[in-house]
């Protein structure tokens, strides 16, 4: 998720800062951008307190058993910023949550960094969405929870700069609802062979 993310925010107006553990994906991951969008305000950065302190937006793109560690590292600079909680909390043979009933990932990283503003969004996204956010003809959604109203604008225009169609749904409390959708999600592409592209639409007249 944080190589598609990044990749889809290349193309914007946005100066992304990247850092990985293994620093050799993470090269190659920059090669990559820089051959689709030459012109891409995209550097690497060599640790996680260091990215997140010069950072407005955060996106630990981190499975969820490791977002305990991320958080000890980043807590100190990412006060009163925005964190975006991409995580969903999948058990390790897909068909349930690590998370108890009554909380969600995100609930739980709001726990870990209570002076930011957690926001949930991109979950219910495939990775291969991002490189085409249109399905059958129409504009996925992504959709948007968090309890930070101009939080939840800064992530809405994010979302649009990577081709989807930003829905907030309501407070972060709703990320038990949306962890559950792609969960669901992930359970319906592999019964029906999905190959990795397949995302929400809501309908209406």
């Amino acid at each position: 998720m944080g190589s598609a993310i990044s990749k889809s925010l290349s193309l914007s107006s946005y100066h992304i800062l990247l850092f990985a553990r293994d620093t050799e994906k993470l090269g190659s991951l920059l090669k990559e951008i820089e051959k689709v969008n030459p012109n891409g305000n995209v550097e690497t950065i060599g640790c996680p307190t260091d990215a997140c302190w010069e950072a407005d937006i955060i996106i630990p793109a981190v499975p969820f058993t490791a977002e305990h560690e991320v958080a000890a590292k980043i807590k100190a600079v990412a006060t009163g910023k925005v964190v975006i909680s991409v995580t969903n909390p999948l058990n390790n043979t897909w068909n349930g949550l690590l998370t108890e009933p009554g909380t969600s990932a995100a609930e739980e990283l709001q726990k870990l960094l209570p002076n930011s503003k957690i926001i949930k969004a991109f979950n219910t996204s495939f990775a291969g969405d991002f490189a085409n956010p249109v399905i059958d003809g129409k504009i996925s959604d992504v959709f948007i929870a968090g309890n930070d109203e101009e939080s939840l604008e800064t992530v809405s225009a994010l979302v649009k700069a990577t081709g989807f169609n930003p829905v907030v749904a309501g407070e972060l409390s709703v990320s038990r609802t949306l962890e559950n959708m792609q969960l669901l999600l992930i359970k319906l592409g592999m019964k029906y062979n999905y190959k990795g592209v397949a995302g929400w639409k809501i309908l209406h007249n």
